[in-house]
């Protein structure tokens, strides 16, 4: 089993910069209504000190920046400084002055007791080593009353990863995602992530899961190559492909996709499970 320490480094490998700044524009508009869904679960408000773990290349922090407006300020938090500058330079394109990065674990938390009012985490809290250890940390620095709102995907089985990871699979047999590896789906049980928060002490916990928009601005090729480039957890099955067997597993993936292609689109329906707690 590898460590969380080993996994990290993936994170922010050279392939997955690459990708990541080659496709920023897309990937925030194929996430913009999940990214919008925390935000409105989060509800920030103005002068709101915010902290958004695993932020990567800024969603849903630049978006939270916008609501907390130039009096409050939102912190942008991620284990890779190379995803953090993606994130920076996306910030000062739009003009934010009340925002910032840190390079940091977020089980190890770099600041104060009670240090802000809201903390969120998109698509990141799955692949925590130890989930419990980082929802204390964060309950740590909330302010009394201070609320948090995670968001994690639904199962494996929707659109986005059927009809992409999951053709892979049938081609090479074995699991989706390696045991002991970090794994997407991990709070797809109901229920689940409400109880990471009810461990931390949270209150007033709620948990929703949500069929949101996920539309990719392009083609299908484009978002399986953007998909194979980013997806670290299943790097691992992809690995596992004989070089001769590429072609017939992109020409199955891109028929599958072209199926939900529409305008010049291709749009998915994203499972999502939304949670949040208050510190009491």
């Amino acid at each position: 089993m590898k460590s969380a320490q080993d996994s990290k480094p993936q994170w922010g490998s050279s392939y997955r910069l690459v990708a990541a700044e080659r496709w920023k524009a897309k990937s925030a508009a194929m996430g913009a209504a999940v990214t919008l869904a925390l935000i409105d679960c989060a509800s920030p408000q103005p002068g709101m000190k915010v902290l958004d773990l695993a932020s990567g290349t800024g969603e849903p922090a630049i978006g939270l920046a916008s609501r907390v407006k130039s009096e409050g300020h939102v912190t942008a938090l991620d284990f890779s400084a190379e995803l953090l500058l993606i994130a920076e330079e996306r910030a000062r394109q739009c003009g934010l002055q009340n925002f910032s990065t840190c390079q940091a674990d977020a089980q190890s938390l770099p600041f104060p007791d009670r240090h802000f009012d809201l903390v969120t985490c998109r698509f990141g809290i799955m692949f925590f080593a130890d989930c419990d250890k980082a929802s204390r940390e964060v309950h740590r620095v909330l302010c009394s009353d201070g609320r948090v709102c995670f968001l994690a995907w639904g199962p494996f089985d929707q659109p986005y990863w059927s009809n992409t990871m999951g053709i892979v699979t049938r081609h090479v047999g074995g699991p989706a995602i390696t045991p002991g590896d970090p794994d997407p789906f991990k709070f797809a049980q109901p229920g689940s992530l409400s109880d990471v928060l009810r461990r931390a002490g949270y209150a007033a916990i709620e948990e929703n899961t949500e069929t949101l928009p996920w539309i990719w601005p392009g083609s299908p090729e484009e978002v399986w190559e953007y998909q194979k480039s980013v997806a670290v957890p299943f790097r691992p099955l992809l690995d596992r492909v004989p070089p001769k067997k590429w072609d017939a597993v992109n020409r199955e993936v891109h028929a599958a996709l072209s199926r939900y292609s529409e305008g010049g689109s291709v749009k998915f329906g994203a499972v999502v499970v939304l949670a949040s707690g208050m510190k009491s």
